[in-house]
């Protein structure tokens, strides 16, 4: 997985510095077929609105799924995310946690 973050700057940013941030996907067809790269979205876009409030307001985040992705659990595409961010300088310590209480409580 790879992930790109974009904190626009207050001057250089049309959208405005309190609106919330955008998450992208890219899932090409190197990771599988239609059905394959939609359950990868679908899990990678739940993952992305569980920590959205952990992302800079303005802010734009592209993540690109590979090919590996199709057969990662989705506690695994967990773990990427979070690293992923966290490379990207985003804190994403407080997610770790919730998505922990999550899995708990089912």
């Amino acid at each position: 997985m790879v992930v790109h973050l974009l904190v626009p700057s207050p001057e250089r940013t049309h959208r405005g510095p309190s609106t919330g941030p955008l998450v992208g996907f890219v899932v090409s067809k190197a990771v599988g077929a239609a059905v394959t790269r939609n359950l990868v979205k679908r899990r990678l876009r739940h993952l992305a609105r569980e920590r959205t409030a952990l992302l800079p307001p303005g802010s734009m985040v592209v993540v690109r799924a590979l090919p590996g992705a199709a057969e990662a659990s989705y506690d695994e595409l967990s773990r990427e995310l979070d690293r992923s961010l966290e490379k990207c300088g985003v804190e994403v310590n407080a997610s770790a946690d919730h998505a922990a209480e999550a899995g708990s409580a089912r």
